[in-house]
C-alpha cells in the first residue's frame, strides 16, 4: 500500500464525526474559547503530541499542538478559530444550526460553529490521526492551532469586553509567541475551493453633532438635530461607495461597503435632542492597495462632508484595519493542496478570491504563507443555521492529510 493510499483509508468518518460534534456542543463565543481549547488540548496531546495552552486573558486561550518532523521538510499549520460568529442566545436566531447542541440529519451536521469553523478543526485532528495510523513520519513540523478571537468583533464605545475582542486576538498571540511556521492552511468554509487571496478590512465611523435641547422647545429648529442631519451624510456616502466598488476591485470583482450600523439619542429619553449621532462602515480593501490609501480615502469623503456642511460639526475615526492577504499560484503549498484535493475528489479544485476577512491577514504579515481551504458549507446561514456535510468533511480531512505529507515531506 503506498502512502497515499495508506493515509486515506486510515481517516475514520466516525472518529470525525464524534470529534466535530464534541466541539460544536461546548460553546465558545468570542471571549469564551478557554473549554473549547483544553478540549482540543487534550485531544492532540492524547495522540503524543506536544501541546501547549496560550493563555490570553481570563476565559480565552490558544491550544498549540506539534508534531515535530524529523528535519529537512516544510514546516505547516492547521490554524482554525474556536470562537463562534454567535453567543446561540440570540432570539433572532432560533435554527438548530445556530445553537451549541449538534445534529445529525440526512448525513448533514448542523450546529453552532460546524461550519465556523469547528468542523475543520476536528478535520485537522482526523488528519493528524491518520497520519500516524498510517505510520508515516514527517520530514517538517505539523502545528495544530486552535485560536481565540478570530471573528470579525471589535471594541467601540460602550462595547468593551472580551467578548468584543475579536479580529484576530488569538492569532496574533500566537505569532507574538513563538507560533510560526512557513506556510498555514485555514479551513474557513471555502466550499471546497482554494481561496488564493481575500480583501481586508477598514471599520469607520463618521459623525454629525447638534445643540442638545427639550422637546418642548425644538419646534423651528428640525435642522439642527444631528439625527435629522445623517441623510445628508448618506446622499454623499452612497455615490462614496460606488466609486469605492471601481477603486477597491481585486482580481476582477468589484470593492464593497457597507452600512453596518447607525446610531444616536436616547431611546429612554426622547424628550431630548441627541449631541451627535454615529454613521459605520465597513469598507473592504483589497490586498493590492495599502491600508493608508483606503484610510487617505475615507479622510477625503469626510473633509468633502465637512466643507459641505460646516454647521454639522462632522468628527470620524477609523477604528479597525486588518489588511488582506494573498498567496502566489505557484506556491508549493498551493500545489499540495491541488494534487491532494484531485487525488480525494477526482478532479482539480476551483480557485476563488473572496470579501471576507481571516486569520490569514496577521499571519502573512509575519511571513507565514496562507491558504484559506476548507469544506462545503450553508455559506451564509439560511433559517436552520449552519450546516456541513459529513463526506465533505470526510473529504477534505483526507486532502488536508496528504497536503501536510506532501508539503512537509515524507520520511523514507
Amino acid at each position: 500500500m503506498s502512502v497515499t493510499e495508506a493515509i486515506v483509508a486510515a481517516v475514520d468518518q466516525d472518529r470525525l464525526v464524534t470529534t466535530a460534534t464534541e466541539l460544536v456542543a461546548i460553546p465558545s463565543p468570542t471571549g469564551n474559547e478557554l473549554e473549547a481549547a483544553e478540549y482540543l488540548h487534550n485531544e492532540l496531546a492524547g495522540l503524543g503530541l506536544e501541546t501547549r495552552l496560550q493563555h490570553i486573558e481570563e476565559g480565552r486561550a490558544n491550544a498549540v499542538a506539534r508534531l515535530p518532523g524529523t528535519g529537512g521538510g516544510h514546516s505547516l499549520m492547521f490554524n482554525g478559530h474556536l470562537d463562534t460568529s454567535y453567543s446561540g442566545d440570540e432570539p433572532w436566531l432560533s435554527g438548530p444550526g445556530y445553537k451549541p447542541d449538534p445534529i445529525i440529519r440526512d448525513g448533514v451536521i448542523l450546529g453552532l460553529g460546524i461550519m465556523n469553523m469547528k468542523g475543520a478543526i476536528a478535520c485537522y485532528v482526523e488528519a493528524v490521526r491518520a497520519i500516524l495510523d498510517a505510520g508515516v513520519t514527517l520530514a517538517g513540523d505539523l502545528v495544530v492551532a486552535g485560536v481565540a478571537g478570530e471573528i470579525e468583533k471589535a471594541q467601540w464605545g460602550e462595547f468593551q469586553g472580551a467578548e468584543f475582542r475579536g479580529y484576530g486576538v488569538g492569532t496574533r498571540h500566537l505569532v507574538t509567541h513563538g507560533v510560526l511556521t512557513e506556510a498555514c492552511i485555514l479551513g474557513e468554509p471555502t466550499e471546497e475551493k482554494l481561496v488564493l487571496g481575500h480583501w481586508g478590512t477598514m471599520w469607520a465611523r463618521i459623525s454629525t453633532s447638534g445643540p442638545f435641547f427639550h422637546t418642548a422647545f425644538s419646534l423651528g429648529r428640525l435642522d439642527e438635530n444631528a439625527i435629522l442631519r445623517m441623510p445628508s451624510v448618506l446622499e454623499k456616502v452612497r455615490p462614496w461607495i460606488a466609486e469605492w466598488e471601481k477603486r477597491g476591485a481585486y482580481r476582477g470583482k468589484p470593492g464593497v461597503v457597507n452600512v453596518g450600523a447607525i446610531g444616536g439619542g436616547f431611546p429612554w429619553r426622547v424628550s431630548r435632542t441627541p449631541a451627535s449621532a454615529d454613521l459605520f462602515l465597513d469598507v473592504r480593501v483589497p490586498p493590492t492597495m495599502p491600508m493608508l490609501e483606503a484610510i487617505e480615502a475615507f479622510n477625503d469623503l469626510v473633509r468633502g462632508l465637512d466643507s459641505d456642511h460646516p454647521e454639522f460639526g462632522i468628527t470620524s475615526e477609523v477604528y479597525v484595519t486588518a489588511s488582506g492577504a494573498e498567496i502566489d499560484e505557484h506556491h508549493e503549498l498551493v500545489s499540495a493542496a491541488d494534487e491532494s484535493h484531485t487525488e480525494v475528489f477526482g478532479s482539480p479544485p476551483e480557485r476563488s478570491y473572496v470579501r471576507w476577512a481571516s486569520d490569514a491577514s496577521t499571519l502573512s504579515r509575519y511571513g507565514v504563507a496562507c491558504l484559506n481551504y476548507g469544506p462545503i458549507s450553508s455559506a451564509l446561514p439560511g433559517p436552520d443555521g449552519e450546516s456541513v456535510p459529513i463526506g465533505s468533511l470526510v473529504n477534505i480531512a483526507r486532502s488536508y492529510a496528504l497536503t501536510a505529507a506532501r508539503f512537509c515531506g515524507v520520511k523514507p
